[in-house]
């Protein structure tokens, strides 16, 4: 499938410019993509050049927040319109949770940290941090100031795409000609031979190392009698 919409494409478009966008228009695994495309350059159907990008993928702990909302958001969340006293407040909340909610809110301004109870300053939010990280997920741009942010909370790291532009090489052909390695009595009788395309041989290519004999251990023990006895100083 993946051989195909390349092969085809190329017949009556000069370029395939990202093999990324090229799989997700059509639904086909970017990885696939790559292996056939890999798969063609060495037999020079096409010609390929690297395309190499910095993308943001989520940690462990950013993809967590995606599901559960962030620290913040789960504190502000478990705070009464009245407040709560900060121990009854913890116990409601995972000690993870907590710790970066009461930092993360304080810093946003979302709660007051009384000395008798936590109470909220504000009556709604946004879980901002959530929507930021989903947008990542699905392969969205965010702005550089959030991308700060999120790296300083550890919640995504960078990691490099790599993927292919894509030509019509010098053997280009709208589908892949069968490659066979050796010519046969029914390839000359049937006439194919004239249509077969034949897998170029490399004539420079080494053998396998060859390994000397070894002495039988019987050998072995006459040799290490032999030489103990010349090495040794007494004349006969």
């Amino acid at each position: 499938m993946a051989e195909e919409a390349i092969l085809g494409y190329l017949q009556h478009t000069e370029e395939i410019k990202d093999s990324g966008e090229f799989a997700a228009e059509r639904n086909i695994d970017h990885n696939e993509i790559v292996n056939v495309i890999k798969s063609l350059h060495g037999f020079r159907y096409v010609d390929a050049e690297d395309i190499k990008r910095e993308t943001w993928v989520l940690t462990d702990e950013g993809k967590t927040y995606t599901a559960t909302g962030s620290p913040e958001f789960q504190l502000f969340n478990a705070i009464p319109p009245e407040g709560i006293p900060k121990d009854e407040l913890q116990k409601k909340l995972d000690p993870s949770v907590f710790k970066i909610g009461c930092a993360q809110a304080a810093k946003n301004k979302w709660v007051e940290m009384g000395k008798q109870l936590v109470t909220r300053k504000v009556q709604n939010v946004d879980d901002k941090v959530k929507g930021l990280l989903l947008q990542i997920q699905q392969g969205q741009g965010i702005g550089s100031d959030d991308i700060k942010a999120l790296k300083a909370r550890k919640l995504i790291v960078p990691q490099t795409w790599k993927g292919y532009s894509v030509r019509k090489g010098p053997n280009y052909a709208p589908k892949r000609k069968q490659v066979v390695t050796d010519l046969t009595r029914e390839n000359f009788q049937s006439g194919e031979w004239k249509e077969l395309e034949f897998k170029e041989y490399n004539y420079s290519a080494k053998g396998a190392p060859l390994e000397g004999g070894h002495l039988h251990p019987l050998l072995k023990a006459r040799n290490l009698f032999s030489f103990s006895f010349h090495s040794c100083p007494i004349k006969y």
